[in-house]
């Protein structure tokens, strides 16, 4: 069943789902109604016309829209940007430096998500647009964009996750869009009230180092929300915080295990998979709960990252 979208986070942000994967509460768009209105990830291309949908039910036109943000390039957070920038006659894709190149000439980026979702690849993401290197944005690390007379957003560079991935902070919420960069959020376990947190260390940049670092300067800026890419907002950074750096660790530990047996993401997913859910068990989460629909493609995608890290090295 949809549930409602958009929804109001606040004064001024609102989530509108993307249904990725047709699944609700799984990758979001953000919209912060400034005076040069803002949107935060597109979502894969299937999630546009959600992304349209929830933008006419707030009221805003199209060419209203003045900056389209993508945290990252990976296709389940950019991969409509294209289609979308088409659509939005006065807006500009705000991107990473290392990430303009692939929004371009997506080529490389194509091929790369063909490499992890198959033959599943086209009813996901397709079509993906080229973006013309005019509209596009480049944002560094300390950079800023003022998109309101007292709203000036400013991008800090977090890899970890992905080497073009930056976060972006917001003054007026003091709160973070992270992306991917310190994990996911799992909406479907709100209702029965836990807060679950893990890392996104799917291939082919995934770093560890790089990725508790960005926990490391997040927690530093003592924040009072943090946006998730998947999905949705937290009131509590150091809470989520502490827990995607404890489970970091447990990551590495299993991963570095299956490598040793000489086996391979699949092997390592299942365990991945089974620690969670023990852990979930202590909290009386049911195993046949909604949320292992979502947990087991992540760990599916994790595990592959990992392997690939520990394979390079």
């Amino acid at each position: 069943m949809k549930k409602e979208s958009p929804v109001q986070l606040n004064e001024r942000i609102y989530l509108i789902d993307g249904y990725d994967l047709g699944v609700s509460e799984r990758t979001g768009t953000y919209v912060i109604q400034e005076e040069e209105l803002t949107i935060v990830e597109t979502g894969p291309t299937p999630s546009v016309k959600y992304v349209k949908e929830g933008l006419e039910a707030l009221g805003i036109s199209l060419d209203q829209v003045k900056y389209i943000i993508v945290t990252h390039i990976h296709l389940d957070h950019a991969g409509g940007a294209g289609v979308l920038i088409k659509e939005c006659p006065n807006a500009k894709v705000v991107v990473h430096p290392k990430g303009a190149r692939h929004l371009a000439d997506p080529k490389r980026l194509v091929a790369g998500a063909k490499a992890v979702y198959g033959e599943k690849f086209s009813e996901l993401f397709e079509p993906i647009l080229p973006i013309e290197e005019e509209l596009l944005l480049i944002k560094d690390d300390g950079d800023t964009l003022k998109i309101g007379p007292n709203c000036t957003l400013k991008f800090l560079d977090t890899p970890g996750h992905a080497k073009h991935h930056f976060s972006i902070y917001d003054p007026i919420s003091n709160g973070v869009f992270t992306g991917d960069t310190v994990g996911v959020r799992y909406e479907q376990l709100i209702a029965d009230n836990i807060q679950l947190f893990l890392p996104s260390t799917s291939p082919n940049q995934f770093d560890p180092i790089e990725m508790q670092r960005a926990i490391d300067r997040m927690k530093g800026m003592n924040l009072d929300f943090i946006y998730y890419g998947h999905f949705g907002m937290t009131n509590n950074p150091n809470e989520a915080l502490n827990q995607v750096s404890d489970w970091l660790p447990v990551f590495m530990e299993k991963a570095r295990g299956i490598v040793a047996e000489q086996k391979g993401h699949l092997e390592l997913s299942q365990e991945l998979l089974d620690k969670v859910r023990s852990h979930l068990r202590e909290q009386n989460v049911p195993d046949d709960h909604e949320v292992y629909d979502i947990i087991q493609l992540d760990m599916k995608v994790s595990a592959m990252g990992l392997i690939d890290y520990l394979s390079k090295k």
